[in-house]
Parts: structure tokens; C-alpha cells; sequence
């Protein structure tokens, strides 16, 4: 089976190890999986409401400060 995951375009890791998969990738997946990934394209669309509004909050503010 062949890998189509490239560490280059698909994901990185955070400063704590983490692996946080890209805008890329996201778009590649097709959908939200509700889990709150950091660069959802899909504006948190399938993760719950209260969440969802909190995530939102904090990607306004993100974009605000650039």
C-alpha cells in the first residue's frame, strides 16, 4: 500500500510533538471529522456547537492579530 501522506504538505509537528495535519491535507480529506483540527477549512462544521463557537472564536482572533 502506498503512503500518500508527505510530511512537507500534509502535516507538521507543534512545538509539544504533536502532529497537526494541514489546510492541505484537510481540503484532500473532503469533509470535517468534528475532532476540532486546528486548520479546518471546513469551519468546524461536524464538531459540537459549543465547541465549534469556542474553536471559531479563537481562529477570529488568530487572524485578527496578522
Amino acid at each position: 500500500m502506498q503512503n500518500n501522506v508527505s510530511q512537507q504538505d500534509d502535516f507538521y509537528f507543534d512545538k509539544n510533538g504533536l502532529m497537526v495535519f494541514t489546510e492541505k491535507f484537510l481540503l484532500k480529506r473532503g469533509s470535517c471529522c468534528g475532532n476540532g483540527c486546528k486548520h479546518c477549512p471546513y469551519n468546524y462544521e461536524n464538531v459540537p456547537e459549543g465547541l465549534r463557537k469556542k474553536l471559531l472564536e479563537v481562529r477570529d482572533n488568530e487572524n485578527s492579530k496578522k
